[in-house]
């Protein structure tokens, strides 16, 4: 027997007498067979894949979509996104040579399948919640809501804002303004063959014609670019990525995109999301908590958001479509209070005789008409009487020196957010349910898988990437939930 110091691969001139198949490279319950059973049951014409249903025809035929698809949820789930690496993969990887039955599609057509299906990909990320719904994964109970920002593919330089462009516009007029009359000097003193009055260092410091034409070039573009903003109705303007913006929250700004989900409480898996380019949370909360009820197929829903989806407006639609929400309320009249003057929450309302009583116990009545306050949201006026407020003891910490009367602001459909905030006050315990199901899905995408930004641009293309990302997420759950072999024959029945 022959002692070795360490184990010994094959020969690799050896010749095999039966070489293994491609059916070999991988076990019973490798997941790749869960993706090719997947997407095997997928109708692909339904969803809009572009190709699908193509019929034999002249030239080079092109790639199954269903391939592709199949190459690109591998990718999402095991963090390769590059269709370089994705073409590289496919020629080395025999999980992929097993699954694309040994193509190796070049990176373009890779590439060129995520940018042209858009639509579709979504369309599937969104079928894939019906499967589930269909396997009885889904609670159909509560919802978390939450949202996170995404980097696009695009650099803050080359996303400007309109009081920018507005600055901008003013500094080129001033430095054309400035060049114009030292042009006209430099002519005078020329005409006059008499020394410059303008002060220059250098004669190249002179300035020229040519200078003048080239800012007046830049400031017709920056006025292009102003009005373009101004007809559009946008504040910002993005070179790169038309559809990308400056989003800021926490004094952390990012250029690119604020992607909204949804998440059901029985297995956290995602049924809902969208990708918007507005920083601002306050006006998603129906939005999310009505598709994600569509998705669900159910009459009622409990959702569950952060303080940043507080919103009367929102509220009012929740409860109009059977959507219980619990959302903490946002402290209002902070103002007021570090003058050391009374708030909003000072004064109580009473329903019955539709009247608010002040902290010294006179009453605001309400006055004629109705008041437009800058979200266009129309405000009954409760005002006090001039001499109850003029003889009052607690003037001081109610009123400024010239005012005469107190007037407490009520948004016409108040009595939402006053039920809203009595379902609040005993909902320490659904916040923190919030936090236990919608942290995960961000968590698990962003420091687990490492997606944090978009490699495409545009809001279809984005909307397309981040459908994978959520239908790999969601798939990757599922099959921890199932196994392998369980998912494969929950497809079949």
């Amino acid at each position: 027997m022959m002692i070795r110091a360490f184990k010994r691969g094959s020969c690799r001139e050896q010749t095999s007498l039966l070489p293994p198949r491609i059916e070999d490279y991988v076990d019973a319950t490798n997941p790749v067979r869960a993706i090719d059973a997947y997407v095997a049951n997928l109708d692909l014409v339904a969803l809009g894949f572009r190709h699908a249903g193509r019929q034999s025809g002249a030239g080079q035929p092109p790639y199954d979509p269903a391939d592709l698809l199949k190459l690109y949820l591998y990718g999402y789930i095991n963090q390769i996104r590059s269709s370089r690496r994705l073409e590289r993969e496919a020629g080395r990887n025999l999980e992929l040579i097993w699954l694309l039955r040994g193509l190796v599609p070049g990176y373009r057509t890779i590439a060129n399948f995520r940018k042209e299906n858009g639509a579709a990909l979504k369309a599937a990320n969104r079928d894939f919640v019906f499967l589930a719904r269909a396997l009885d994964l889904l609670g159909g109970e509560l919802v978390a809501i939450d949202s996170a920002f995404f980097r696009g593919d695009a650099s803050k330089a080359s996303i400007t804002t309109q009081r920018k462009l507005a600055e901008r516009l003013r500094a080129l007029e001033c430095d054309i303004e400035a060049y114009a009359n030292a042009l006209e000097a430099s002519d005078a003193a020329e005409a006059a063959q008499m020394p410059s009055s303008v002060d220059c260092k250098d004669i190249r410091d002179l300035p020229t014609p040519e200078k003048l034409a080239a800012l007046m070039a830049r400031r017709t573009r920056t006025k292009a670019d102003l009005d373009r903003l101004e007809e559009n109705g946008e504040l910002q303007l993005s070179r790169t990525d038309a559809d990308a913006r400056l989003l800021t929250k926490g004094g952390h700004t990012v250029a690119g995109y604020n992607v909204q989900l949804a998440a059901d409480e029985k297995h956290k898996l995602i049924v809902a999301c969208e990708v918007v380019n507005d920083g601002n949370d306050s006006g998603q909360l129906y939005a999310m908590a009505a598709a994600a009820k569509a998705a669900l197929g159910v009459a009622t829903l409990t959702a569950v958001a952060d303080a940043g989806y507080y919103n009367g407006e929102t509220l009012k639609a929740c409860e109009a479509d059977a959507v219980t929400a619990y959302v903490p309320p946002v402290e209002r009249n902070q103002r007021l209070a570090a003058q050391g003057r009374f708030g909003r929450g000072d004064f109580h309302y009473d329903a019955d005789t539709d009247v608010y009583h002040c902290p010294a116990g006179e009453r605001l009545k309400p006055m004629n008409g109705r008041k437009q306050d800058a979200a266009g949201k129309l405000q009954i006026r409760y005002a006090a009487r001039v001499a109850a407020c003029g003889s009052c003891s607690l003037r001081a910490a109610c009123l400024t020196e010239k005012a005469k009367l107190r007037i407490v602001y009520r948004w016409e459909h108040e009595d939402v957010v006053e039920r809203h905030l009595a379902r609040m006050r005993d909902a320490g315990a659904m916040m923190r349910r919030r936090s236990a199901v919608v942290e995960h899905p961000f968590g698990t995408l962003k420091c687990r898988a490492g997606y944090r930004h978009f490699l495409v641009r545009g809001f279809d293309k984005v909307r397309g990437e981040w459908s994978l990302m959520a239908l790999s997420y969601n798939f990757t759950r599922v099959l921890s939930i199932f196994g392998i072999e369980g998912f494969i024959a929950s497809l079949a029945r």
